[in-house]
């Protein structure tokens, strides 16, 4: 018998089906974020600086330039990740073909040759209004801006970016995610805490009024950022209150925008018990929302093992988002998205109902010592298998794809 055979043996007497957890993952589609292949760049202005309290560390050579060359760039990584998958893109990576068009004035047209892309290759695509790195948000405000004009400017680009996502949902005949995520906020302690936050209610009131079908609508909110230490418009509280007062309007966690000792894993159940779709963003924090690549770590798995025990799969909405501009950005892709798909087979190969089982009997030693054992069951053989079926390298062989890629691709841009 091969690795994979005594693997199946094996899960098979905890009444585990290593063939149905395969086909399961195979159907489950991941949102990989197009912007760590150019450092949340965009395409708006050659050489801008990052704003809105979002920052990309590192210079490893070869950061696409071009929607071309970023598009290749991902053609290279999801040749080397298994199963389903989206793109994820930011309205700041529109593609113009010389016009020139502000944010809140841009059109599902403007995103024509990422839907040939999509579909061309089979991915989805989900969509993200970009708040931040433009002359109007240069004071971290923009839905809650004081001034009546510059808040005008971003709800018009709230709406346009809500309609580009049903052109794209028409399009592709799939639906669209569109995620609203602001940077708003203070340095020092405001003295008024209250009235952004009224503006910003009022202004998302004025972007959510119009029903888009295909489109799921989802706001973002975050602890801190760079620059607004002292408080933050779109807190969690806000934004969850929102969305269970406002219908079709989902509440997305981002394991990276909550304080260090706060787990999304805990949280989702708690969403799930209220909403029918829950969006996710995947990131990995360190001490912050520092946005590093995804490491297969216990919150990972956790999260994943929440996901797939409460038979949410088909209701979680699973996205990526971190930017590491220090290592191989192709390999930052793969090993991401890799880790997130390992996370939620390792959760498909769990004997969960006798785990709840135990905990509904109060069998708590029996339920730790089988959580505790199955650290060690054959997973990796089933992930083998599971890539081998899926065409693409099983182990860490698809690295050498990445670094002959890096030699005749990426180590030729300047």
């Amino acid at each position: 018998m091969n690795a994979y055979e005594l693997a199946k043996a094996r899960y098979a007497a905890l009444g585990v089906d290593t063939e149905e957890a395969i086909g399961r993952l195979a159907q489950k589609a991941i949102s990989i974020h197009c912007w760590q292949g150019d450092d949340v760049l965009g395409f708006e202005n050659a050489g801008q600086a990052l704003s809105g309290g979002i920052q990309a560390t590192g210079n490893y050579p070869g950061r696409a330039r071009t929607p071309q060359e970023l598009m290749q760039d991902f053609l290279e990584a999801i040749s080397l990740i298994p199963g389903k998958k989206r793109i994820n893109l930011h309205a700041s990576y529109a593609i113009l073909h010389g016009e020139t068009v502000d944010r809140d004035a841009l059109e599902g047209r403007h995103f024509d040759d990422w839907i040939d892309f999509a579909k061309e290759n089979g991915l989805g695509i989900d969509f993200n209004p970009t708040f931040f790195s433009h002359p109007l948000a240069a004071d971290t405000l923009t839905l809650s801006h004081p001034n009546d004009e510059i808040r005008a400017f971003w709800v018009r680009h709230g709406i346009a970016s809500r309609r580009i996502s049903q052109y794209i949902a028409d399009k592709l005949g799939d639906k669209v995610l569109c995620n609203l995520w602001i940077p708003d906020g203070y340095k020092e302690i405001p003295a008024d805490r209250l009235g952004p936050r009224l503006r910003l209610k009022d202004s998302l009131d004025k972007i959510y009024a119009e029903k888009l079908p295909g489109v799921i609508d989802c706001v973002e909110s975050k602890v801190f950022g760079i620059g607004v230490e002292a408080y933050t418009v779109g807190s969690s509280e806000f934004y969850l209150a929102y969305a269970a007062q406002h219908p079709g309007v989902y509440n997305l966690l981002d394991n990276g925008h909550y304080h260090p000792t706060e787990m999304v894993s805990d949280k989702i159940s708690a969403l799930l018990s209220f909403f029918d779709v829950l969006p996710l963003h995947v990131t990995r924090p360190m001490r912050w929302d520092s946005d590093h690549v995804v490491r297969l770590d216990d919150e990972i798995r956790e999260i994943a093992l929440e996901i797939v025990r409460n038979g949410a799969l088909d209701r979680v909405l699973i996205g990526l988002d971190y930017f590491d501009a220090s290592i191989n950005r192709v390999a930052a892709w793969v090993i991401g998205t890799r880790n997130m798909q390992k996370a939620l087979l390792n959760a498909l190969l769990q004997p969960s109902a006798s785990l709840k089982a135990m905990q509904d009997k109060g069998d708590f030693t029996c339920m730790l010592m089988q959580q505790e054992e199955m650290k060690t069951y054959p997973f990796g053989a089933v992930w083998e298998e599971y890539c081998r079926r899926q065409g693409v390298p099983a182990d860490e062989s698809w690295f050498a794809q990445v670094l002959r890629y890096e030699q005749e691709v990426l180590s030729k841009r300047s």
